[in-house]
C-alpha cells in the first residue's frame, strides 16, 4: 500500500536516479513514486524516438529545434547528448512549476547530468543502479527493443558509467528485485532526510 504523501519540514530534497540502458531505471522509479507518493518525478526531454510500446509519458518527446531553442533560453538544469541525442531535465515543468511543493524530487538522467546536478547542488542525493551482471543487462536492452548497434553501444558505455558514478559518490544499488531495489533506495532517501533535520529515521 502506498504512503500518503506529507508535508516536509525542511528544503526538499533532489534525489538523482542514473545506470546504464537496460538496468530498469523507469520501472524502479515508476514504482518507488507509487510507492512513495511523497516523491515527484521530474519528466526528462529528449530528441530521441519514442520506442514502440514505451509510454507517451516516458519523457516528453520533442525535436532537436525545440530542445536547442530551450538550451538557448537556459531553460535546462541539465542537459547531455547521449548516443547523437539530446536528454535533458527542464527548470520548469509543462505547467511552469519546479513541482509540487511538500515533495522530494526524483531526476532519472545519465551520469552526465548527474554531474551537472551535483555542480549547482551538492547536497543532492545520487544513486547509481545496475543489472546483475552484463547478461541480464544485454536481455533487458533486447526486451525493451532497443536496435543492435543500440545495444551494443549501450552495453560498451555501461563500465564507463558506473566508474563515472562511483566517482559522484553514488549509493550504487544492485537491482535484482524491483522491490527490493525500491526498499533500498528509500533507506538512502530516508538516510539524506534524517541528515537534512527531516523526517527520516
Amino acid at each position: 500500500m502506498a504512503s500518503e504523501p506529507s508535508s516536509l519540514n525542511y528544503e526538499p530534497l533532489l534525489v538523482v536516479v542514473s545506470g546504464p540502458g537496460g538496468v530498469g531505471k523507469s520501472t524502479v522509479v515508476d514504482a518507488l513514486i507509487e510507492r512513495y507518493p511523497e516523491l515527484w518525478l521530474s519528466r526528462s526531454w529528449t530528441t530521441r524516438e519514442r520506442r514502440p510500446g514505451e509510454s507517451e509519458d516516458a519523457y516528453v518527446f520533442v525535436s532537436r529545434q525545440a530542445f536547442e531553442e530551450r538550451i538557448a533560453a537556459d531553460g535546462f538544469l541539465e542537459y547531455a547528448t547521449f548516443l547523437d541525442n539530446y536528454y535533458g531535465t527542464p527548470t520548469l515543468d509543462t505547467s511552469g512549476e519546479r513541482g509540487p511543493t511538500g515533495r522530494d524530487v526524483i531526476l532519472e538522467i545519465d551520469v552526465q547530468g548527474a554531474r551537472q546536478v551535483l555542480a549547482k547542488d551538492p547536497d543532492a542525493v545520487l544513486i547509481f543502479l545496475q543489472a546483475p551482471d552484463p547478461a541480464e543487462q544485454e536481455a533487458r536492452l533486447r526486451r525493451r527493443g532497443d536496435p543492435e548497434h543500440k545495444v551494443e553501444q549501450r552495453l560498451n558505455k555501461a563500465a564507463e558509467e558506473r566508474n563515472a558514478g562511483l566517482e559522484l559518490g553514488a549509493s550504487v544499488i544492485v537491482n535484482h528485485d524491483i522491490t527490493d531495489t525500491v526498499e533500498a533506495m528509500w533507506a538512502v532517501i530516508e538516510k539524506a532526510r534524517a541528515a537534512r533535520g527531516g523526517n527520516g529515521l
